[in-house]
């Protein structure tokens, strides 16, 4: 059975709105709204850096098995070549034994395929990391607004507020990253 995992920011959360809801204040009641409005963004973004993360990872796994058949490929050409040679000198027919070029060419395409992934491993790190500074900005803001709440000062929304934009700004900037 699967456990589930609680943020470290739905406490304050919960005791935010508790607080927010037995308030005389209406701009608390919105604090609340933004809290989790914040928490939801910080939800989604969370979840598409995780996404891209795992991407990079597979990726990079799979240059990985590339490179390593394009050294296959680049010892089965030395291999090729050595029996030729030896077959040359021994005065024998090298026409049998395997091409070497072949093993060559081969490797070009894979080296290519091997250099793309490697490329769209780096791709999606750089997203990874974009949308990892959103999930701190939208996390750093609910915390900022929960001051705000506790201690009914009206500056710190605003400053989460600014905090949440910023977040907003890196989750759209790592989704549209390519």
């Amino acid at each position: 059975m699967t456990e589930e995992i609680e943020s470290p920011v739905e406490s304050v959360s919960e005791d935010m709105h508790h607080h927010a809801e037995h308030s005389a204040e209406s701009w608390l009641k919105w604090c609340a709204v933004l809290a989790a409005t914040y928490a939801v963004l910080a939800a989604i973004a969370g979840l598409q850096s995780s996404h891209f993360a795992n991407d990079a990872m597979i990726e990079q796994i799979e240059a990985s098995d590339q490179w390593g058949y394009y050294q296959a490929k680049g010892i089965k050409a030395m291999v090729a070549e050595s029996e030729r040679d030896i077959l040359r000198q021994l005065g024998k027919d090298a026409g049998k034994s395997p091409d070497p070029d072949k093993y060559k060419k081969e490797q070009e395409d894979i080296q290519k395929d091997a250099q793309e992934k490697v490329e769209a491993a780096k791709r999606h790190l750089v997203q990874h990391e974009i949308l990892s500074r959103a999930v701190t900005m939208f996390q750093v803001s609910i915390a900022v607004i929960a001051i705000a709440v506790l201690t009914k000062r009206r500056p710190f929304a605003l400053l989460s507020a600014a905090m949440s934009l910023l977040g907003l700004y890196f989750l759209a900037a790592g989704l549209m990253t390519r």
